[in-house]
């Protein structure tokens, strides 16, 4: 068995799409595939067939001002709308550019979806069968960014980014089986995390919801210990770690087509590593 993570990153994400389109394009394909945040938009799309879906939303889409931004922010409290993402504008069946779910479930393919439970911190993983047709509430909940966003309610939890609670969740597909792994970052893997911005963003958010501030101060240290595994496991064969070398100023909500072209680009290269890592 052969896994796929992709452990998202706002909009550079895009990284991660032109990987998968890539894939589709070469006919390659994964046992199970583990999304977070914007990675589960991402492989939810791959499963589904829909190549160049993930490039329309992030090169088109995500320019628009119901998409996100600051005006929105002030009026709801959202930075990010995900209901116009994953809803009935752009992804539901009568949307621009609907999510084909069928062809998910009809992939024959396993899919884990990662958010965090915004009252016990902890992660939750969602199946391709937790969600259907028209209703996306794993993918809004994993990738429900804290302070930009409220946590989102669905199926009786309050959820935030999933990359909170279990950042590189590579884990997860060897214990499922998998020997082989394919994990997507869309920073530099060279990169480590510092605690200072987490923990001005804990600040603000500790008061509701305690147990996720605590995530907050504490993720440097999760990611980067699950990074120097990755990087431990690439070296024994067993990891392919697919990585940005460069992502010019690129953060997680930063709007710069032409920076994120750049990184399209490169993930369309990157991804070429791939078939010799599965075989």
């Amino acid at each position: 068995m052969i896994g796929y993570v992709d452990v998202g990153g706002g909009l550079r994400g895009i990284y991660g799409a032109a990987v998968l389109d890539q894939c589709l394009e070469k006919h390659i394909s994964f046992d199970l595939m583990i999304g977070v945040s914007a990675g589960s938009a991402n492989v939810v799309s791959f499963l589904a067939g829909q190549k160049h879906r993930n490039y329309r939303f992030y090169m088109d889409y995500s320019f628009r001002r119901e998409y996100m931004g600051l005006r929105h922010f002030l009026k709801t409290g959202n930075y990010l709308d995900l209901e116009y993402i994953y809803g009935d504008a752009l992804s539901n069946s009568t949307g621009e550019y609907p999510l084909f779910y069928e062809g998910v479930l009809k992939s024959g393919k396993h899919m884990l979806i990662v958010a965090t439970d915004a009252q016990t911190g902890e992660p939750v993983y969602y199946t391709e069968q937790d969600m259907s047709q028209d209703d996306y509430g794993a993918i809004k909940g994993s990738s429900n960014v804290p302070v930009a966003d409220h946590p989102y309610e669905w199926k009786g939890r309050l959820l935030f980014d999933g990359g909170l609670s279990d950042p590189i969740p590579f884990r997860k597909a060897f214990d499922a089986g998998c020997e082989k792994v394919v994990v997507l970052l869309t920073r530099p893997k060279d990169y480590f995390r510092t605690p200072e911005k987490d923990r001005r963003m804990a600040l603000l958010i500790r008061r509701r919801y305690p147990k996720t501030a605590d995530r907050l101060v504490n993720r440097w240290q999760l990611y980067n210990s699950q990074l120097e595994e990755a990087l431990r496991l690439e070296a024994e064969g067993k990891v392919l770690i697919v990585a940005p070398s460069d992502i010019g100023q690129m953060s997680t909500l930063t709007k710069d087509r032409e920076q994120m072209q750049k990184l399209y680009e490169k993930g369309l290269e990157d991804a070429n590593a791939i078939t010799a890592f599965i075989g």
